[in-house]
């Protein structure tokens, strides 16, 4: 088994990346978002945590998140968020003998991707590719056209223009 370590830093501003099993195009299922946003807040309650930017693509999300000054443990969190939205998103979906063993749904992908951001240039880049993931993926031409993204919130409070991250920006404006 891998020795796979994890920054933890009370109260920083961390990027994360989580992908469904098999890359299966589940994500923007209305029923899965309800279940999705049902484990957050459920999770908030017990767990703070500040939401800074999300987008929900078909296969994978990307969010920033900010946790307490005392607290570190982003990794129970997710493990809580992704239990819950498993459990009460009960599909007919085939797990493998080791999914059974470790009790897994075959609905998420084991590990989950996480980066610290390092300063404000860190957290610009990685806002700017968080809302412009579903361009790149050519999921839409631009990013204002992609409805499950907190773009729409931060246009509202003045941090993007509304017509900001469109198919003529080039792509390495927004490198991870």
């Amino acid at each position: 088994m891998s020795n796979y370590r994890r920054a933890r830093h009370a109260g920083e501003l961390y990027f994360f990346t989580l992908v469904t099993e098999r890359r299966r195009p589940l994500l923007t299922n209305p029923e899965l978002q309800q279940s999705l946003r049902g484990a957050i807040l459920d999770v908030r309650t017990r767990y703070p945590f500040s939401i800074h930017g999300w987008v929900l693509l078909p296969d994978h999300m990307h969010c920033i998140w900010q946790l307490p000054l005392t607290d570190t443990d982003f990794s129970r969190r997710w493990s809580l968020i992704k239990r819950h939205v498993s459990q009460s998103w009960q599909t007919v979906r085939p797990i493998s003998q080791s999914q059974q063993a470790r009790r897994e749904s075959g609905l998420w992908q084991r590990r989950f991707w996480e980066h610290c951001i390092r300063d404000e240039q860190d957290y610009r880049r990685h806002m700017d590719y968080l809302h412009w993931n579903p361009v790149k993926h050519g999921l839409v031409a631009r990013a204002a056209d992609w409805p499950w993204s907190s773009f729409h919130r931060l246009v509202r409070e003045g941090v993007y223009p509304a017509d900001w991250g469109s198919r003529e920006e080039t792509e390495e404006n927004f490198g991870e």
